[in-house]
């Protein structure tokens, strides 16, 4: 059988389970049919053989236990997968949350951005018309009150004529649409900037929540209600624990079987680790909303220092801090969607804890099966072993190719990937599922590059005598109890099961499975280059023909006309002779120089009334070859 047959197959599979579910009443995912299919081929106990295709009595005994499994509403086993798949499918990281819910804005926005971007509005009528949808556009876009509201828009209104008055409207249609779409994001920073500022001065802010009060009051609950369910979650596991070893060493009691126990304490831990996720990321909005906190008021006062009683400030210095004002703003806004996403994942995924909550109610257990019990919480247990008499010593295990790790001498020790999310693999193997938590500070072994933390010194001990064994053992757990290998990543080890979680410090639970798929490409076989000249011409009356048609073009000009629906885009086009190098030759200037005459006259003035006057002449000039 061919992959494409294999996989028509399955899917037709997966068609009939999920109708055969429809019809008595449980509608079901075909993420987790698809998954519930695996889980039961993956059983030993179903006797599958993988090796070979499936025979119809095959298909149909597939199709039986998946229904049965399915249909089973009181299995801790299926809460636990259905809580996986939920997690799966609605939870990822922080940044990516984010970007799906910008992403969904936007894509609201489009239609509104449109129409801006594409209006033609010439009339006066059509112009005001524009202007409002520009106001219902930045209003949407920032968040800060309904366009449906007459103040809000009044006052959102007043601070767009600040920075954009309808007389640049204008110059706005003669933008291009990106440009347009560019300018409308500004426009909308700038007027939820002003608005914010308007109100932190108390002279606006209609329709605008007080975000940073509302975070300051919704993370603290929304961290104490996931504390609070974490708590009784562990209650309920540290019971489930105590009970499952009782019954490990004595005859088990009157009761639950042991393999329900298991399943339900499975599902409290699996409930456990997603609840310390969702835990994470609200200590993360909270630590948020404090910087952010310590960003606003240090803006708010730059602002009220720039601005002060200034009649008139630069748009320079002014608009920027607008700007990072409505980023900071936007900046809260996210972590309120985030934080409202967070609460409704904790709430969804209480109902897949309520099946083994209402089996082993506290009705049930504290008077019939905890009496005499001592239950111990995981705290207790790793304080037990934190004595340095219970800590490992690598000269009492003389077993080769296994290495002891401690945090004296080990760099990053509280961040090795432990196997098993930190479980103790010992207890794992021995008891058949029982979920201990480890210490790991009693001594971590590695073995084959893998690092493993057991809850004590002689579990250490039995494990590092034949590691392969338990290894081997928790495989054949996880096939009977295939929630298993997501809460405790065998994804390695199971390749038939598409894995949803990843490392514990990436803060990612869900991994997407590696798509692929058949694709080709086609290439010529041999290469023609082409040496084709266009304006090669054979014909000597064609070239004649040319060369006039460009001499009568020396003597022609270029005309155009200009309609009102061209003046936007008219080609301008000048033609000219182009400029020649020319000379001209001059007469020149010829001079020579000669002495400048220079004559003086003495015995003008005379020597009296009785005395002739006596006029002598001087010649002064100066000589040819003296000058």
């Amino acid at each position: 059988m061919s992959r494409a047959q294999a996989e028509s197959v399955i899917k037709n599979i997966i068609r009939e389970i999920s109708q055969e579910c429809a019809s008595k009443g449980q509608a079901v995912s075909e993420t987790l049919v698809a998954f519930m299919v695996k889980a039961v081929v993956l059983n030993p106990a179903n006797q599958f053989n993988v090796d070979r295709t499936l025979t119809k009595d095959d298909v149909q005994k597939l199709i039986r236990l998946c229904v049965e499994r399915l249909m089973d509403n009181r299995s801790a086993a299926l809460d636990t997968v259905k809580m996986q798949v939920y997690f799966d499918m609605n939870y990822t990281t922080r940044s990516d949350f984010l970007e799906e819910h910008r992403r969904v804005l936007e894509s609201r926005l489009q239609p509104v951005v449109r129409e801006i971007t594409d209006s033609r509005a010439r009339t006066r009528e059509e112009l005001e018309s524009l202007y409002r949808k520009i106001v219902s556009a930045v209003l949407l876009r920032s968040g800060l009150g309904s366009p449906t509201d007459i103040a809000v828009v009044r006052e959102a209104t007043a601070a767009l004529q600040s920075v954009f008055p309808q007389t640049e409207l204008g110059s706005f249609m003669n933008l291009t649409k990106r440009d347009k779409e560019r300018q409308l994001l500004e426009l909308t920073m700038i007027v939820t900037g002003i608005r914010l500022f308007n109100k932190e001065c108390g002279k606006g802010g209609e329709g605008i929540d007080d975000l940073p009060a509302i975070l300051n009051e919704a993370v603290p609950a929304t961290t104490q209600s996931v504390d609070s369910e974490i708590q009784s979650t562990l209650k309920s596991a540290y019971k489930y624990t105590a009970l499952i070893e009782e019954m490990h060493k004595k005859q088990p009691r009157e009761g639950p079987s042991i393999q329900l126990l298991k399943e339900s304490l499975i599902n409290t831990r699996q409930h456990e680790a997603f609840l310390r996720i969702i835990l994470n990321d609200v200590i993360s909005c909270a630590q948020q909303v404090e910087l952010l906190e310590n960003q606003l008021a240090t803006r708010m006062e730059q602002l009220q220092a720039t601005v002060q009683s200034k009649t008139a400030v630069p748009t320079a210095q002014v608009y920027p801090q607008f700007i990072h004002l409505a980023q900071l703003w936007s900046g809260f806004q996210d972590e309120m969607v985030l934080l409202s996403v967070l609460s409704n994942i904790l709430a969804s995924l209480e109902p897949f804890t309520r099946g083994h909550k209402e089996l082993f109610s506290d009705d049930v257990l504290n008077p019939y099966l905890l009496a005499g019990l001592e239950i111990v919480t995981d705290e207790e247990r790793i304080q037990a072993t934190a004595v340095p008499e219970q800590r490992v010593n690598p000269k009492d295990f003389r077993v080769e190719n296994r290495e002891w790790l401690f945090r004296e001498t080990t760099k990053n020790f509280s961040k090795l990937p432990l196997m098993y999310k930190g479980y103790c693999a010992y207890t794992l193997g021995k008891y058949d599922r029982l979920l201990v938590p480890a210490n790991p500070e009693i001594g971590v072994m590695r073995y084959r590059d893998h690092y493993y933390a057991f809850s004590n010194k002689e579990a250490a001990y039995e494990f590092s005598q034949s590691p392969q064994e338990f290894i081997q053992l928790v495989a054949e757990g996880a096939k009977r109890s295939p929630e298993l290998i997501q809460l405790l990543e065998l994804h390695t080890q199971f390749s038939t099961i598409t894995p949803y979680s990843q490392g514990r410090d990436a803060g990612k639970m869900v991994e997407k499975p590696v798509t692929k798929c058949e694709s080709g490409t086609q290439t010529d076989t041999h290469f023609i280059d082409s040496n084709i000249v266009r304006s090669y011409e054979w014909n000597e009356w064609e070239l004649r023909r040319k060369a006039m048609k460009l001499a009568n073009l020396r003597t022609r000009i270029t005309t155009s006309m200009q309609t009102n629906l061209s003046n936007i885009r008219r080609d301008n086009t000048t033609q000219v002779y182009p400029l020649k190098d020319t000379d001209t030759q001059t007469k020149t200037d010829g001079y020579s120089n000669v002495p400048q005459p220079q004559v003086f006259l003495a015995g003008l003035r005379g020597g009296g009334m009785g005395v002739p006057t006596v006029m002598t002449k001087v010649d002064l000039t100066i000589d040819v070859d003296q000058t």
